[in-house]
């Protein structure tokens, strides 16, 4: 029997794709290495499907790729030695909200917007917020975090428990529902992340919030990129109890006002937000804004309304986007260095004049209250030349951020892209990742060429 038949008689025909489209959207994601097709495409519904599909592929020592979106940055669904992708996006049911223990149960097929909208109901919300409508299980897989991260932590941070399927089709659950535990080794911690490399996550169960009284947004701008950086960190300092606050350099608030056709100032720009009592958050604003003018602050609008925050949100949350419009025939490398925040205003001039250096498109955006920037580079990676100056300037920016206790990936995962720098930031450490991944994934069918892998 072929591949396809002996799948479609575990599962179903309809669960078992080679269609040419299907197949072809399994081979990219949003980052510019180069696609590879899978030889098959898998839909599972339930765990029972994923530990069929894990069976086969143990016995036939076939990879298996984990997907939903497709929306990763550094090729970490890429299948660069075929095998089976399994997409994820038909495991998409909330199984269960626990309003008053704050949690809930979904499959890892549910989206940031999805799960929003249903803990909506109850007064609650989700709190990591990526620029992409991303799966919970794509998330959970690359540590993901967004722009409220400077108050509500990493993806790491809102995860109690994973089931998940391991290589030899065993299924396990990590963690506990409680809030705390000094019980065994941290095995939830060490799945966060993992990037699909030592098992197929089937339900996660996260923390969630009460939604805020009141909400503030504000848009303040400056001279420089450097003034942003520097406001943010006294921001920070100063103990106040920000949600957000985003860095958009010129260039790429340029290309905003052209792909949303909105008129924002072409100014280095702080994107910034609070919550909580009306009363609490007025004074948080007043002082930010007071700190902001010590800073060189040049002009700031402040935003109640529920329509014009979204509006104002909306737009940094398509910065990336809008800066790979502005150029046509261009794919997007994004740089995702995070540095100790003492150490952000060297870090953002470093990646400017590295910019300038090398003659590359390019602008700056950031998580600036947690230290984490993104270059966001565009290149033709048909020409070597451009690739050749974008990789020097990724370089730069990376062994800048190491040298000064850094990462080379705040929230975009290794991948493809980032395997390189995996010895430099961790050192002998990284034979001990590599032990556990050999101990849990012996024949490396787990998403194999990605992250740790050899």
């Amino acid at each position: 029997m072929s591949l396809i038949s002996d799948l479609r008689s575990l599962l179903t025909i309809e669960q078992v794709s080679q269609n040419e489209t299907v197949v072809n959207h399994h081979s990219r994601d949003e980052s510019y290495h180069t696609p590879h097709n899978p030889d098959v495409v898998v839909y599972p519904h339930t765990t029972e499907d994923v530990v069929k599909v894990m069976t086969y592929a143990k016995t036939h020592n076939i990879p298996v790729i984990p997907f939903a979106i497709g929306s990763s940055l550094e090729g970490q669904v890429i299948p660069v030695r075929g095998g089976i992708s399994l997409d994820m996006t038909e495991m998409n049911k909330i199984l269960e909200v626990r309003a008053d223990d704050f949690l809930v149960c979904v499959q890892p097929g549910v989206t940031k917007d999805q799960l929003n909208a249903e803990l909506a109901r109850y007064g609650l919300f989700f709190s990591v917020d990526p620029g992409a409508n991303a799966s919970i299980g794509g998330m959970t897989a690359t540590n993901a975090s967004g722009t409220t991260t400077v108050r509500y932590g990493v993806m790491r941070d809102q995860i109690r428990s994973i089931e998940v399927v391991l290589p030899d089709a065993t299924v396990i659950q990590t963690g506990t529902l409680a809030a705390k535990s000094a019980s065994g080794l941290n095995l939830t911690g060490l799945f966060v992340g993992s990037e699909g490399t030592l098992g197929v996550f089937t339900e996660i169960w996260l923390k969630v919030y009460g939604i805020q009284e009141s909400t503030i947004a504000v848009r303040a701008t400056f001279e420089s990129v450097e003034q942003c950086v520097k406001a943010s960190t006294m921001i920070m300092g100063a103990g106040i109890p920000v949600t957000r606050i985003e860095l958009v350099d010129e260039a790429i608030m340029d290309a905003i006002n052209r792909y949303k056709s909105v008129e924002y100032p072409v100014s280095p720009t702080l994107f910034l937000e609070f919550q909580g009592t009306q009363k609490s958050i007025e004074y948080d604003v007043e002082l930010a804004v007071t700190l902001m003018r010590d800073e060189g602050l040049s002009s700031v609008e402040t935003v109640k309304d529920e329509a014009s925050r979204r509006k104002l949100w909306d737009s940094r949350h398509v910065a990336a986007l809008a800066f790979r419009a502005s150029v046509k025939g261009k794919e997007q490398m994004a740089t995702d260095v995070c540095v100790p925040l003492s150490k952000l205003p060297a870090a953002v001039v470093d990646a400017t004049n590295a910019i300038k250096e090398h003659q590359v498109h390019g602008g700056i955006v950031g998580h600036v209250g947690d230290g984490n920037y993104h270059a966001i580079l565009l290149v033709d990676p048909h020409n070597p030349d451009e690739m050749e100056r974008v990789s020097m300037v990724n370089e730069q920016l990376v062994r800048f951020s190491l040298a000064c206790g850094g990462t080379c990936t705040g929230e975009h995962g290794v991948g493809l892209g980032k395997k390189k720098y995996q010895l430099l930031e961790h050192g002998s450490s990284l034979a001990l990742m590599q032990a556990i991944k050999h101990l849990i994934d012996p024949t490396s069918i787990m998403n194999p060429g990605k992250l740790i892998d050899e």
